[in-house]
């Protein structure tokens, strides 16, 4: 009997987690094979391994306490990974070898699979002088855009991407392009962006005061505290980044304030770390503690849920110890410290099982309840772990019972800490679990709401043809095998009709009891009005967030994902097109006309003898205006090979139809290793992205595109194929339009990719 409750779950363990050789053979030949593998590696580490790793994988069995992937992956293997999720990288000096140096750091860490944070505030604003050169600085985004570049080349551990958070505060000079830069949806693709907002700020919002620019001492601009955040706002709502950080809370807060400041946060936010931090993360499964679901008694077995705790802050604390990391720095801080972020998943499906209606104020009590009484076990389990093997090696009782998380813990939680000391400087953080979650049987992740009660999945078979599976949420399935096809009770909600202020009291009721922070994602509807937008930042603000971060479908990033049955596909009409909005499709290639429309653009690299000159020819079809063939020559011989193969794989491309903008996505993210080069005042990092950028530009003037980083104007992916249905980009892993917005990553319910790594 499989212990995967859904095939999809499977399929995500086959595909991530199972540990294969080099050829594709499994080492791994059942999920116990994986838990056994995990425990075994995390018992190594103790002074007696044989009486701890049945422990270890009694916790790990049927799904209870879920390692983060990299963990999963990684332990047990003679792999040169990382098992540590989250790291921000040291202070950017404000030097160019500083910078590059930086540069550096993050390469290695993303090549091992860490997805890293960086505060850009440090770096002078555009225009500053740059002392002994005689120039003026090319500001933060500039370098910004080289460190984008960078992360697309390094295919990190286990074949995902690193992902990157960039961060800048709300008084540094150039916050306001920082703010809309992600306007242009072919820029800074690899980073999330958060803007660091401050106590004063804030203030200064509320009480409609001025708000100064600073760098250095040096006042560039004054304006409106609350136009600044008013542009925050517009950007968000309309392109839905940059997220914002309450930074001054999260250091007053931190229970390591004695002895560390922080300035940035891992890609999703949840984990704000000093400079060269790290941290592990790993949940609890809440689904899986539940007793009597759907009946009248039905509860939370919180014996369970402490035994359950206790043993994984014991599992996640000899990570630290079992981990390879990849840099020096980032080992020190990680042993100093040893900080884990220990969550939990499936919370709504935990709620709906015990009758409570996710976003209601009852739930939000009972989030706090359990999330208290996790944190007072993980607590405890950390203060027996340092009277047995020490406490971290920063520890220092005094400040640390006085800073703003412990003040608030409970006073047995505080003597044991003040007697014992304690092995974990910070232990709990609500963490992203999208793939863990589906990994687990499809429970609801992290601390969001049902995102759908179900979906269809479409899988390939080994004889290539395609069949359909419905993935059902989990707690959906267990009340589907208690009850039949009985109606779903009221108090069962989804992601898709919950208010957004009812996200945010869930996001403030679990606050209060994690020390670090909450990857959450507010889902917002299209039609939700700028100044009610508004209130949902304030609301977090007023609630005690540490940060927020919101989804609203739009132009740029796509729409939320719907789920409807899939529309019938159009037949092609006689001569081989189809039409969906402004856009063609071309379901058979077209001959060449005897004669085409086109335009031939002049590009001069820098540094290079010759010129390279780029002929764009376009047909007319059905009124619109549209690519056709591409032409690319040089005198330069050493160019003809790439070329001329260029000149074909376009060419082809272009004949085909439909959305052939990811071209220039695809051109403008090639990053060359011997370096770019600056044109027109912006880093372009190799010659194909700037052929990239020509092809753009004439889209953009033939009106294929809209604009510069806005794609097609009329999105296909983006329209309304049946009643209900809305459409958002495919997914780059497997193809498919279920890409969902999941804590702040854009993750695919069809095979588990997750932008953020």
């Amino acid at each position: 009997m499989s212990r995967f409750s859904a095939p999809i779950a499977e399929a995500i363990w086959d595909m991530k987690y199972r540990l294969k050789t080099a050829e594709g053979n499994a080492l791994d030949a059942s999920v116990e094979d994986t838990w056994k593998r995990i425990a075994g590696a995390l018992a190594a580490v103790e002074k007696d391994p044989a009486a701890w790793e049945p422990k270890f994988y009694s916790a790990l069995e049927d799904f209870r306490f879920l390692p983060a992937g990299r963990i999963i992956a990684g332990a047990g293997t003679d792999r040169t990974v990382t098992l540590f999720n989250c790291f921000v990288m040291g202070t950017i000096p404000d030097s160019m070898g500083g910078i590059f140096e930086m540069l550096r750091e993050a390469a290695l860490t993303m090549q091992q699979g860490g997805g890293i944070g960086y505060d850009f505030s440090t770096i002078r604003p555009k225009g500053a002088p740059v002392q002994g050169v005689a120039a003026d600085a090319s500001g933060p985004l500039s370098f910004m855009d080289v460190w984008d570049a960078m992360c697309r080349t390094i295919m990190s551990a286990g074949s995902r991407r690193g992902a990157m958070m960039a961060t800048m505060r709300c008084d540094h000079p150039d916050v306001e392009s920082f703010i809309t830069a992600k306007s242009d949806s072919a820029r800074l693709r690899m980073f999330n962006l958060s803007v660091l907002v401050t106590d004063d700020f804030m203030a200064a919002v509320k009480a409609d005061k001025p708000w100064d620019l600073v760098f250095g001492g040096t006042v560039y601009k004054t304006l409106r505290a609350r136009d600044l955040w008013d542009r925050i706002m517009q950007s968000t709502y309309d392109f839905a980044e940059p997220g914002v950080i309450f930074i001054d809370r999260i250091n007053t807060a931190n229970n390591l304030n004695y002895c560390e400041e922080i300035a940035a946060t891992n890609p999703c936010g949840e984990q704000p770390l000093p400079p060269y931090g790290a941290c592990l993360l790993g949940s609890i499964n809440l689904a899986k503690l539940v007793t009597a679901p759907f009946e009248d008694g039905a509860r939370l077995d919180e014996a369970a849920l402490d035994e359950l705790v206790r043993t994984a802050v014991r599992m996640m604390d000899n990570v630290v110890d079992a981990s390879r990391f990849p840099l020096e720095q980032q080992a020190r801080e990680a042993q100093s410290k040893r900080r884990i972020g220990l969550g939990v998943t499936g919370l709504a499906d935990a709620l709906l099982m015990v009758g409570q209606r996710y976003g209601s104020e009852e739930a939000a009590r009972q989030t706090d309840r359990w999330l208290h009484a996790i944190a007072r076990a993980a607590y405890l389990a950390s203060a027996d772990l340092a009277a047995e093997k020490g406490a971290f090696p920063l520890f220092d009782a005094v400040p640390y019972l006085a800073s703003g998380t412990m003040a608030q813990m409970d006073d047995d939680v505080r003597a044991a800490i003040a007697e014992k000391g304690i092995r974990n400087a910070l232990l709990t953080s609500i963490a992203p679990t999208g793939t863990i979650s589906l990994y687990a049987g499809n429970v609801s992740s992290g601390i969001e709401p049902v995102f759908a009660y179900s979906y269809t999945r479409k899988v390939l078979q080994k004889d290539g043809s395609k069949t359909e599976e419905e993935v059902v949420d989990y707690a959906v399935q267990m009340w589907r095998e208690k009850f039949g096809d009985r109606e779903l009770p009221d108090h069962f909600v989804n992601a898709q009709t919950l208010a957004p202020l009812d996200h945010v009291r869930m996001q403030a009721a679990a606050q209060k009891w994690v020390d670090s922070s909450i990857s959450k994602t507010i889902n917002c509807p299209a039609d939700i009005t700028f100044e009610a937008f508004k209130d949902v930042y304030m609301a977090a603000w007023d609630q005690g967030c540490k940060g927020c971060t919101t989804y609203r479908p739009n132009a740029v990033t796509g729409s939320v994902l719907s789920v409807t049955e899939d529309a019938k596909n159009e037949a092609a009409s006689a001569d081989g097109l189809q039409t969906e909005g402004d856009v063609v499709y071309m379901t058979e290639p077209l001959d060449r006309p005897a004669e085409l429309a086109g335009a031939t653009y002049k590009l001069k690299w820098p540094d290079s003898e010759h010129a390279i000159y780029i002929t764009i020819n376009d047909i007319e079809v059905s009124g619109h205006r549209r690519p056709f063939e591409i032409f690319i020559n040089s005198k330069n011989m050493e160019h003809f090979s790439w070329t001329v193969a260029l000149t074909r794989m376009i060419s082809a491309v272009f004949r085909r139809g439909g959305d052939v903008s990811f071209v220039v996505e695809e051109l403008k993210a090639v990053f060359d290793p011997r370096g770019g080069a600056w044109m027109e005042g912006r880093y372009i990092p190799s010659i194909l992205a700037a052929i990239g950028g020509v092809i753009e530009q004439h889209m953009v003037e033939t009106g294929f595109i809209g604009g510069e980083g806005l794609g097609l104007k009329s999105d296909p992916k983006a329209q309304v194929a049946v009643v209900g249905e809305r459409r958002g980009k495919s997914c780059s892993s497997c193809g498919s339009f279920e890409m969902r917005m999941v804590e702040g990553c854009m993750t695919c319910a069809n095979c588990g990719f997750s932008k953020c790594g």
